[in-house]
């Protein structure tokens, strides 16, 4: 552990990893493990049961491991887990999960800018980009390589699919399934994320297949039930297609709404 200067309050049993940078008046509570080659950086608190994988940078003012903002919470032990490579800026709140799960957890390679905040259990996976004061609800589930853009808030117990770009002060309250684009208040969708998609290598074939699945489901205007059926039907086999469906049939909360058209024509 290296110490730059005295004032900090560092508990003696919490589990430090090697080549660790503490910042001046950092709080670290006793039950707290830190990973290898991270940088806590000034006035951040970690509390108990926060574990920090390698390689992580926390920005001043960072709340860690904080007890969950829920009035069931009854003080029983409970944990938040963040994995490697992941950047914490500034005064984002993280907490910690409750009984009805136990667990907050953010995956590998993640990003969350200023003044982001996760509730309580809540599931983000790898390479997840939270932007400026995105503020997620209890039990958010947000799958691999989904950016949510700045003032976004999300509603408790919405999923975000893989790949999926939620644009800025969008108003979640639905399942956005994996990649699509989707905004507003309330979210729509707002077609496929062609680009991200084709900067992670998916090849243009692959982006007109899931094109054409969600031509069936957001825009034709049918009941999801039938677009359902009709992509069963008529779209070929692919790991993207069951992919899509295996969400849409976990989902509990529905999805977010498709294009709409007017009277005169247009879409909105």
């Amino acid at each position: 552990m290296i110490i730059n200067q005295d004032f900090k309050a560092v508990h003696p049993n919490a589990r430090i990893g090697n080549n660790v940078t503490i910042s001046p008046f950092v709080t670290i509570e006793e039950d707290v493990q830190i990973g290898d080659n991270c940088w806590i950086g000034p006035h951040v608190t970690i509390m108990n049961g926060a574990t920090i994988g390698s390689g992580c940078k926390i920005f001043p003012g960072a709340v860690v491991g904080a007890e969950p903002q829920d009035l069931k919470y009854g003080g029983e032990e409970t944990f938040l887990k963040v994995g490697n490579n992941v950047t914490i800026r500034e005064y984002c709140t993280l907490n910690r999960g409750t009984k009805a799960d136990g667990t907050t957890e953010i995956g590998d390679n993640c990003l969350l800018m200023a003044y982001v905040h996760v509730a309580h259990d809540c599931k983000i996976k790898d390479h997840v980009v939270l932007v400026n004061s995105v503020n997620l609800g209890g039990h958010v589930e947000i799958d691999s390589h989904a950016i949510v853009a700045g003032m976004s808030a999300v509603h408790q117990f919405v999923k975000i699919g893989k790949h999926v770009m939620i644009g800025g002060g969008t108003m979640l309250r639905k399942d956005a399934p994996p990649f699509v684009k989707a905004s507003g208040d309330p979210a729509k969708f707002m077609g496929v994320n062609s680009i991200g998609l084709k900067r992670r290598g998916f090849t243009d074939d692959q982006v007109n297949h899931i094109s054409n699945i969600y031509r069936i489901l957001f825009i034709k205007g049918l009941p999801v039930s039938k677009a359902l059926e009709q992509i069963k039907e008529e779209i070929p086999s692919s790991s993207d297609k069951e992919l899509i469906l295996s969400f849409i049939a976990d989902g509990d909360r529905g999805l977010i709404k498709g294009f709409q058209t007017s009277k005169n024509g247009n879409s909105h």
